[in-house]
């Protein structure tokens, strides 16, 4: 999985250019951290976490053992950052979905059709992560469990704000259960992601998509 890297536009002024290396030290290590995610998220997506080393997720991302444990204490910690970076990602690209619908002036079911969209576009991108995250949703007995649950709110937490606001204006029933609603819709998404991409890659992301959006305006947008 690879880390969101913002290149500015602007036209560089003339003279020479001083680099902070403080800024460039910060962005080795930004790059050296989204080889670390791309290759455990790989590595254990594809054996599971206990049969994945230090030394392979090293390997796999090109860079010194030592690297590992200088960017992160243990591979628990590099596998609960992982999964932090990973649905921060997501959260985003759902809170951008609904930001622009709401800039072009659609309606906020419109903006949940949108998230549903920037889910599987984001899903489709990343689905080694999706698998693992999907996977450890339901084990109780790990050392990040607590974790797990601070981010998976992060991502129902977009989508039940704007169940709430379409509430307040009207859009949407008063009877709609906001939280279970919320949950249920990204689990929609994901479950219906992992089985396409698994069992009905014939299908494209707008077959996909059109029959979530089907579901969601017979189902949460009819009043």
């Amino acid at each position: 999985m690879s880390a969101a890297i913002a290149r500015a536009g602007a036209t560089a002024p003339a003279g020479p250019v001083r680099i902070d290396p403080m800024d460039s030290s910060s962005t080795r290590r930004q790059a050296t951290r989204a080889k670390l995610y791309e290759a455990a998220v790989t590595l254990i997506a594809e054996q599971g976490f206990s049969a994945t080393t230090v030394d392979e997720i090293a390997e796999r991302a090109g860079v010194a053992k030592g690297t590992v444990y200088y960017n992160f204490k243990s591979k628990t910690e590099l596998f609960e950052e992982l999964l932090r970076h990973g649905v921060s990602l997501l959260a985003a690209s759902l809170r951008e979905a609904a930001e622009e619908t709401s800039a072009r002036g659609g309606s906020r079911v419109d903006a949940l059709d949108a998230m549903i969209r920037a889910g599987l576009v984001f899903i489709d991108r990343y689905p080694a992560f999706t698998q693992l995250y999907v996977a450890e949703l339901w084990r109780t007995n790990r050392a990040w469990n607590s974790t797990l649950l601070v981010v998976r709110q992060q991502a129902v937490a977009v989508v039940e704000g704007v169940l709430r606001e379409g509430v307040e204006a009207g859009e949407l029933s008063e009877e709609i259960d906001v939280p279970l609603t919320a949950a249920a819709l990204v689990g929609m998404v994901l479950v219906a992601a992992l089985d396409w991409q698994a069992f009905q890659r014939e299908r494209s992301l707008d077959d996909v998509h059109a029959a979530l959006s089907r579901l969601l305006h017979g189902r949460v947008g009819g009043r």
